[in-house]
């Protein structure tokens, strides 16, 4: 009886013992998960990764950024920097070199025009001056004459009448011939000519030729037109709903089809009333400053800043995406290992808000976390990523 005591004993305490040691092995296994999930999203950098993958830490800054609409439009000038240049009277184009896009100066011949009736017309003028002398000394004597009581009254009107009348038809003559294009002070001194020069009146570039040389011009033609490239403004739509969200004064950052990263800056200065049949409407922006590259017709996409707030901004290459979502990634400091220096990263997930001047807000998916109080990576958060991707595929799943 005594021995099959002894028996039961050491069975009871070998089963214990089992027990006890699977008790342990479950907990080194659960602590050992534990481990590995805390280590999902983390990094290590050893000194020298550190420094060849030229990581820069940095705060979380507070920076003003606003709110955008986003829209499209076109390169435009209002109606009154369009010029159209014409001649108002007919004639031949004698001489041209202007050319869709060629850039004109205020001032530069554009195009010279001949007219064998032009010669007339001076020459109608020079004869009308010679005369009025002739005219204006037989109206000073017959009026000495009429005041002495020598002369009669008919002979004194009749002098008077020829004299104002030559005077009105100098005059006359002088206004068709500036319209024209000719000098009164070049012709007074004898220089006549068949063909005027036309001047462009505006800086800006000849946005369409309609004649070439050769070619007969009536009055009513327009022989070409220019932009005037100081009034150059973007021309944006916006639809219906979105339009008590803009206003005078706003901010406007656009940029070109062919240069997308390249963004300029307008501001909102009318805001259009009618609304098109695709219930848009027009705003238009005057440019900031000017752009020599800039034409009319040239497409933009814009973005309206219609509100600005302070907000947790970081650098735009700080932010990596991944598996549909966005992370930064926080320096959790240095340690001592095995003599080495290693430096540890945590991967946080972030919502990203809006973005300008290369600086994007973000919040974290973590409430409970404190933006401000974070150190990340400001430059080298893509081999961050790669190195926490290659040693989770490298560890099963798991990063380190």
């Amino acid at each position: 009886m005594k021995n099959t005591f002894k028996y039961i004993s050491k069975i009871s305490m070998a089963l214990l013992l089992g027990m006890a040691i699977t008790s342990c092995g479950s907990k080194n296994e659960e602590a050992t998960e534990e481990h590995h999930e805390e280590g999902e999203n983390t990094v290590e950098l050893s000194q020298a990764q550190f420094e060849q993958a030229g990581i820069k830490i940095g705060n979380v800054e507070q920076r003003v950024i606003g709110s955008e609409l986003r829209v499209n439009g076109v390169i435009d000038v209002p109606p009154q920097s369009n010029v159209s240049i014409n001649m108002p009277y007919g004639g031949f184009v004698k001489y041209t070199e202007m050319l869709p896009g060629t850039k004109v100066k205020k001032g530069q011949l554009l195009v010279v025009i001949e007219n064998p009736e032009f010669i007339q017309f001076q020459q109608d003028y020079l004869e009308s001056l010679a005369n009025q002398e002739f005219l204006k000394a037989e109206y000073d004597r017959q009026k000495e004459l009429f005041d002495e009581k020598v002369a009669s009254g008919k002979s004194f009107q009749q002098a008077k009448s020829d004299f104002l009348a030559n005077e009105a038809r100098i005059k006359s003559m002088e206004e068709r011939l500036k319209l024209i294009g000719f000098s009164i002070p070049k012709i007074k001194e004898g220089t006549v000519s068949a063909s005027v020069n036309i001047y462009s009146p505006v800086t800006g570039a000849v946005r369409e030729v309609y004649t070439n040389v050769g070619k007969y011009i009536n009055p009513q033609d327009v022989i070409m037109d220019i932009t005037n490239s100081e009034d150059l403004h973007v021309e944006l739509t916006v639809y219906e709903n979105d339009v008590p969200r803009v206003k005078e004064g706003q901010r406007i950052r656009f940029a070109l089809a062919n240069s997308p990263d390249e963004w300029r800056e307008a501001e909102v200065f009318l805001v259009g009333s009618g609304v098109r049949e695709d219930r848009s409407i027009t705003v238009h922006g005057h440019l900031k400053q000017m752009y020599e590259d800039l034409k009319p017709g040239m497409y933009v996409a814009a973005k309206v800043e219609t509100d600005s707030n302070e907000v947790w901004a970081v650098p735009e290459e700080s932010i990596v995406r991944f598996g549909g979502k966005h992370y930064v990634f926080a320096y959790a400091g240095k340690k001592s290992e095995n003599g080495q220096t290693m430096h540890d990263f945590e991967m946080l997930e972030v919502t990203k808000g809006y973005t300008e001047d290369a600086y994007t807000q973000i919040s974290l998916a973590d409430s409970a976390q404190d933006l401000s109080a974070i150190q990340l990576v400001t430059k080298g958060a893509f081999t961050l990523l790669a190195k926490a991707k290659n040693t989770e595929e490298e560890g099963g799943g798991h990063g380190h």
